[in-house]
């Protein structure tokens, strides 16, 4: 075998170990929920792209690490993609390679003439680049926000605190400094003052998030929402699954005891309550045996032919008194997208036969005083419905779920761990209540109220402080990836500008000769 056949194989190697390199970052999730993992889950990624012969070597490592990564977090999605499951994990890796590119350029400057300028450029670019390619797959047509790398903190109380300052994207951002300066300080090749700055500079951000974190205090809530979410299990048929939710709601009691609102989970009634007297009068009978205002979910077709998801609310004594439709759905779960191209995707897989109704605005809920504001299952996975729905002013946050076609499989404690994160971006107490779980409450600061596994059927009860706080991130917005944006566009006026210097000027030394 020849040098340059040799070469070639040793690289193609490297190229395929950062496909487990990769995958092992996806463990910082529910359920393997390594939280502590994800300090430094980038580190063997980020060394093998460092160590790239080149930016097309740095680009094939970095795009093979997020296929590792993919088929990590989206492993339990691959089953109902059928013979397409490949497709969307070589696109899901293709968001690695900026992340790659940016450190195989930006690290090298921790060579150069100024380390420690070279490795401050690295923790700032790199975890910039980072941040926005989760901004631009989180988009609602890609499938939405899973696998952001700072939802991986729902369970540390100091650090999930930043989220209520830049959302999830300032703990993804921070997370990715301390990785970039974890590399820059392993790497032998780099100058002994840039080691020592990559391992100050985050240690110094980790300290005072922190600190902040730790002295955050919130306001006392004014009251508290009793809520009784019904979790009746996997149940295949209309009838069965609306049976099992009122015998359910039964045993909370007549009236029911110590609940201000009993909550269904997404798809708990398949009929129409607007054509079905039947099933209408069941409901307000129900409602009116407890005594408590009752938030079911109908998913089924309208009377002028559409198939919409809607939350409504029945009162005691008015019947249903609001309504709000799901208006993000589930790209081919609930509708195909550009369905005139990708319509026969239906044949092969699992996808929509028919795209469901969207729904116009979001709404918010009169119960007995207190705003509720509904989300619908998919819809809280993103960070700027959240934001959106506590401009409207509600008191707490309640979402109907269901992920019964991944029953058991990551994506249900997943969803329901991410409600930590959106109640501290939100500044509002936030309850998941699915129909075969994981069902979970947490209040504005994201602690854990209760936790209902999707193997458990019956009742879960939370107490949800009334105390709506407006956070900076729902008065600023996304920020951070506007920062991370400006921050990316400076430093490539900068690279550029710095390639068309004569080669001396860029050495540094004002005389346009090289250094010897």
């Amino acid at each position: 075998m020849s040098s340059r056949t040799s070469v070639r194989w040793q690289r193609w190697a490297w190229r395929g170990a950062a496909i487990p390199a990769g995958a092992a970052a996806s463990l910082v999730f529910p359920e393997a929920g390594w939280w502590w993992f994800a300090w430094i889950a980038l580190v063997p990624t980020f060394l093998l792209v460092a160590h790239a012969s080149d930016a097309r070597d740095a680009a094939w490592r970095s795009w093979a690490a997020g296929v590792g990564y993919s088929l990590g977090v989206f492993h339990w999605v691959l089953g109902v993609l059928g013979p397409f499951a490949p497709f969307p994990i070589i696109a899901s890796g293709l968001t690695w390679v900026p992340v790659g590119l940016a450190l195989h350029f930006a690290i090298g400057r921790g060579r150069s003439a100024r380390p420690v300028l070279g490795s401050v450029l690295s923790m700032l670019v790199v975890p910039s680049v980072w941040v926005l390619t989760e901004f631009v797959r989180s988009w609602h047509v890609f499938g939405g926000s899973w696998g952001l790398l700072g939802l991986s903190q729902w369970q540390v109380g100091t650090v999930r605190q930043l989220a209520a300052v830049g959302g999830v994207w300032a703990l993804s951002w921070l997370l990715v400094v301390v990785n970039v300066g974890a590399t820059i300080s392993l790497r032998g090749d780099v100058a002994r003052t840039a080691r020592a700055a990559a391992l100050v500079a985050p240690a110094v951000l980790v300290v005072a998030t922190v600190a902040w974190g730790a002295n955050r205090s919130l306001p006392e809530p004014d009251d508290h929402l009793r809520v009784a979410g019904v979790q009746p299990g996997r149940i295949v048929g209309p009838e069965l699954r609306l049976t099992a939710n009122e015998d359910l709601t039964d045993t909370l009691g007549t009236p029911a005891e110590d609940v201000d609102l009993i909550v269904w989970g997404q798809s708990s009634v398949g009929f129409d309550l607007l054509e079905d007297a039947e099933v209408r009068t069941r409901l307000e009978d129900l409602t009116t045996r407890a005594g408590t205002p009752l938030l079911v979910n109908v998913d089924d077709r309208r009377a002028d032919g559409r198939i919409a998801k809607s939350s409504v609310l029945i009162d005691p004594d008015a019947g249903l008194v609001a309504t709000y439709d799901k208006q993000r759905l589930v790209p081919f779960g609930e509708y195909v997208p550009f369905r005139s191209l990708f319509g026969w995707v239906d044949r092969f897989t699992e996808a929509a036969e028919e795209d469901r109704l969207p729904g116009g605005e979001l709404t918010v809920f009169d119960v007995d005083g207190t705003a509720v504001g509904p989300l619908i299952s998919y819809e809280s996975t993103f960070s700027d419905l959240r934001r959106s729905l506590a401009r409207l002013g509600p008191d707490v946050v309640v979402v109907q779920g269901a992920s019964t076609t991944f029953q058991g499989s990551w994506a249900q404690p997943q969803q329901a761990a991410y409600e930590a994160i959106r109640a501290v971006e939100s500044g509002r107490s936030s309850m998941l209540v699915a129909v075969s779980g994981t069902s979970a409450a947490f209040d504005p600061s994201g602690r854990l109220l209760a936790w209902f596994p999707s193997d458990r059927t019956g009742v879960i009860r939370a107490d949800l402080p009334v105390s709506a706080v407006d956070t900076v991130y729902v008065r600023w917005g996304d920020w951070v990836p506007v920062a991370s944006l400006l921050v990316v566009m400076a430093w490539l006026i900068a690279l550029v500008g710095a390639r068309r210097l004569p080669t001396g000027a860029r050495s540094g030394d004002g005389t346009g000769s090289p250094h010897r």
